[in-house]
């Protein structure tokens, strides 16, 4: 498949990256020359600098057989024009567009995107999405990682393994034995550094992250049995109050289940706008950082405090602060995959990659249909793809000890008729089972030819 991308910065590389990988046809264009460089350097794909939404510029990116056109530059208008572009002049089928701005976003103005009118098939709002992944952080926050699978049924746990750890050097085999009714198998381990997928003798060792896909109703049990408490979210601090801080106030506000709300943001306009806009929290103006304004907001009767301003270091500088002036527990927005390393020394429980957020999001559009969910791990390095089985692959009507999977791939769990079922060697994948995988990069274009999937644009 032939695909445009449009933008080179943290977003488009990574799109880039995942698809050039899977061999397809892909340029990238910015009028950033550095940007475009670097991409036709370290990616197996085209470079064209210019502006995206000019007509002649996507000429030259081969827009007029291109099959996909992926807009994620900095500006909304920029994203908005090019998909215009893109179907008025060249008739791309497909079109998906980065918008920020919420007032695009509103639901009235819905028919604004419709074919006739200002033509994006998908639009990717990485604010919201960022905001969900916040909110589910919140849910599980003895967890540094979470996403939810299969409608809700089921999570995926990134843990950060103690030495006070009951299960520590116990063979999965084993675990498997002793919590035989636990919803629950271990797909992923980080060890120093390096992620990969266990074997059924692999133990488990104290200052292993590891990734655990679990049945929702067994989240609290998984937990314990790894050594972490649920502890139940009443009182939230939120420094910064721009769109993804008063995304997740106003999502907290809905709830019946109420949580006390403080919010700090330094800059005054914004501070009186979410303000506005928020009916039960308190919002208060100033510094994050500043230790006499985090003893104004009670920051250490805080169960949790969410530090999302727009600046990586600002963000661990104040969720460092916050834990030193008595917060229970810090989460953290961070940009940029090299500083994730740095948050177990800094005593920083937990992060928000808006750049994996918004990329999984866009691979799931891009794999349309078969493919139903993606979450992209740490820095690229692997994927769950939640897929259903169709009667055309290879899994189906096969026990699992039988397919030919890769070693950087495991079955998380099977969602048959609407019941999660927990897989071991001998569970058989039927046609319309819904399934799990934790595949690491390299492993996915083989997992995708074992599903049958291909990238669907039509």
């Amino acid at each position: 498949m032939k695909v445009i991308i449009c933008g080179a910065g943290q977003v488009g590389w990574q799109i880039a990256r995942h698809l050039s990988g899977e061999k397809n046809d892909v340029t990238v264009v910015d009028n950033n020359v550095e940007l475009v460089r670097r991409a036709a350097d370290t990616l197996d794909v085209q470079g064209i600098a210019g502006f995206a939404s000019h007509p002649d510029v996507l000429e030259k990116a081969g827009a007029r057989d291109a099959d996909m056109i992926i807009a994620a530059t900095y500006s909304d208008e920029v994203n908005m024009v090019t998909c215009q572009v893109a179907h008025s002049v060249f008739d791309i089928t497909r079109k998906i567009a980065r918008i920020r701005s919420q007032s695009y976003l509103d639901a009235i103005y819905s028919d604004l995107y419709r074919r006739e009118h200002l033509p994006i098939d998908v639009i990717i709002s990485p604010e919201r999405e960022v905001a969900e992944a916040a909110l589910q952080r919140l849910a599980a926050p003895a967890a540094f990682d979470t996403e939810s699978f299969m409608g809700g049924r089921a999570q995926l746990l990134g843990i950060a393994l103690d030495e006070d750890c009951p299960v520590l050097n116990t063979p999965l085999r084993q675990l498997n034995d002793l919590f035989s009714t636990l919803r629950a198998i271990v797909v992923g381990v980080r060890r120093d550094g390096t992620l990969f997928a266990p074997e059924a003798n692999d133990q488990l060792f104290a200052g292993d992250q590891i990734y655990v896909f679990t049945d929702t109703e067994d989240v609290n049990r998984a937990l314990e049995i790894f050594g972490k408490t649920n502890k139940k979210q009443e009182r939230l601090v939120i420094i910064g109050g721009g769109n993804v801080g008063l995304a997740v106030a106003q999502a907290l506000e809905r709830r019946t289940q109420r949580v006390r709300v403080k919010m700090i943001e330094k800059d005054r306009a914004r501070a009186e706008r979410a303000a506005d806009a928020l009916e039960r929290t308190i919002v208060l103006h100033g510094d994050g950082m500043n230790i006499d304004l985090l003893q104004e907001a009670n920051v250490e009767r805080a169960d949790a405090v969410l530090v999302v301003t727009d600046d990586d270091k600002t963000n661990m500088l104040a969720a460092v602060r916050a834990k030193s002036a008595g917060g229970a527990m810090a989460i953290a927005l961070v940009n940029d995959p090299t500083l994730v390393p740095l948050m177990g020394p800094l005593d920083i429980d937990a992060y928000i990659n808006p750049r994996a957020t918004t990329v999984s999001s866009i691979l799931r559009h891009i794999r349309h249909g078969r493919v139903r969910a993606i979450y992209s791990i740490g820095d690229a390095e692997a994927e769950v793809i939640e897929a259903q089985v169709l009667s055309t692959s290879p899994l189906a009507g096969q026990e699992i000890r039988d397919i030919d999977f890769p070693e950087g791939v495991l079955v998380g769990a099977i969602l048959r008729q609407g019941k999660l079922i927990k897989p071991s060697g001998d569970s058989r994948i039927e046609e319309g089972d819904i399934i799990a995988l934790f595949a690491m990069a390299a492993d996915i274009p083989e997992v995708e030819r074992l599903l049958q999937v291909s990238i669907d644009y039509f």
